[in-house]
C-alpha cells in the first residue's frame, strides 16, 4: 500500500505545555484511521499539524508533499470547532463551499448523503445540533476529497443519524477515500477504523487494528454482580473481587454465568442485577489512557447497565 499521510517525530508546544511529543504515524490510501484519547491529549493539535494549519516540528507528508503545498481539491477537513454563517440555509452553505473548488460535487447530492434533503432550505441557525453537524460534514465532502480529516464528526448527532454517517464513511473508504478521524466514541472507532491510534499526553501510546488492541490490552471478560456478597464466602472457580458496590468475577465464559448465580444462592447472597462484559476498546482506552475527571463516561455506562430497568 502507498502511504497517503506520513508523520515523523511531530512536536508542538504552547509555552510550557507540550501538546505533541514526538508523534510518528502513517496512513495508507483507502484506510480509515481513528485517533482516540482524553480531552487535552493533543488530538486536535495533531490534526492541525497534519493539515498544515499549525506550526510543528518534525516532518509531515501528504501525498508525498508538504501539507501546505497539496492541492486543496484533494483534501477535505472538518475541524472540531466550525461555525458557518447562521443565516444561510443548508443548501446555500454547501453551495457556497462547493463554489470554492474548481471541480465540486452537486450540493443536493451531498445533502442527500448526509441525510438533510428534507431540511435543505432550513436556515443553519434553525437546524438541530445534530443537523448542524451533518451540514458541517457535508462541507468537507463537497470537493470529493481523496483524503478526509474529520475531528469528532458525530458529536451531537442522534444514534440513527450517527449510524447513517458511519455507513457513508464506510462507503467513501470502500471507494478509495482515506479517512483520518478523531472520536471519543469507542463503538465508532471499532466499527469504522482499520487501525486505531491512542494518544495520551501528546504521545501515540498504541496503534493497531481494533481487535488486536482489545486482545493485547482489553483484559479478561468479566461478570459484574450488584451484590453485597463477600467473594471469600462464595464457592467459585473464577477470580472474584469487590469493586465499589459490585462483585466482579473475572474470566467467566457466558455459559458459566449460571454457576456464579448458583454460588450466590448457595451462600444465601442476593443480587439486584448482573451483566457480563466482554473486553472492548473502552477497556483499552481506560487501561492505556486512564479516565481523567469529566472526560470519558465508560464506567458510568457500565453502572447504568447494572441498574434495574425501572431505576434508569
Amino acid at each position: 500500500m502507498t502511504a497517503t499521510l506520513v508523520a515523523e517525530d511531530v512536536r508542538r508546544s504552547y509555552g510550557d505545555t507540550v501538546a505533541l511529543d514526538g508523534v510518528s504515524l502513517s496512513v495508507d490510501a483507502g484506510e480509515v484511521f481513528a485517533l482516540v484519547g482524553p480531552n487535552g491529549a493533543g488530538k486536535t493539535t495533531l490534526v492541525r499539524a497534519l493539515t498544515g494549519t499549525t506550526d510543528a516540528t518534525g516532518t509531515v507528508s501528504v501525498f508525498g508533499s508538504d501539507p501546505r503545498r497539496v492541492d486543496r481539491e484533494r483534501v477535505g477537513l472538518l475541524p472540531q470547532a466550525f461555525d458557518p454563517p447562521k443565516r444561510l440555509t443548508a443548501r446555500e452553505l454547501l453551495s457556497y463551499y462547493a463554489g470554492l473548488y474548481d471541480d465540486s460535487r452537486d450540493a443536493d447530492a451531498v445533502l442527500a448523503d448526509v441525510g438533510l434533503s428534507d431540511d435543505a432550505d432550513t436556515w443553519y441557525e434553525n437546524l438541530s445540533g445534530g443537523q448542524r453537524r451533518r451540514t458541517c460534514v457535508g462541507t468537507a465532502l463537497v470537493n470529493d476529497p481523496d483524503l478526509l480529516f474529520l475531528d469528532e464528526p458525530t458529536t451531537g448527532i442522534d444514534p440513527a443519524g450517527r449510524r447513517a454517517l458511519w455507513d457513508l464513511l464506510e462507503s467513501l473508504a470502500d471507494g478509495g477515500t482515506t479517512v483520518f478521524l478523531t472520536t471519543h466514541d469507542m463503538a465508532e472507532a471499532h466499527r469504522l477504523a482499520d487501525r486505531v491510534g491512542l494518544l495520551a499526553d501528546g504521545r501515540l501510546v498504541a496503534v493497531d487494528d481494533p481487535d488486536a488492541l482489545v486482545r493485547e490490552y482489553g483484559g479478561e471478560s468479566r461478570l459484574v454482580v450488584e451484590t453485597d456478597a463477600d467473594p471469600a464466602a462464595l464457592d467459585l472457580s473464577y477470580p472474584a473481587e469487590r469493586s465499589g458496590d459490585s462483585l466482579v468475577v473475572s474470566d467467566v465464559p457466558p455459559e458459566a454465568i449460571g454457576d456464579v448465580v448458583d454460588a450466590l444462592a448457595a451462600a444465601g447472597a442476593s443480587y439486584d442485577a448482573l451483566t457480563w462484559k466482554e473486553p472492548d476498546l473502552e477497556d483499552v482506552y481506560l487501561q492505556l489512557a486512564g479516565n481523567p475527571a469529566g472526560d470519558y463516561a465508560g464506567p458510568d455506562r457500565e453502572r447504568a447497565a447494572l441498574a434495574p430497568e425501572g431505576s434508569r
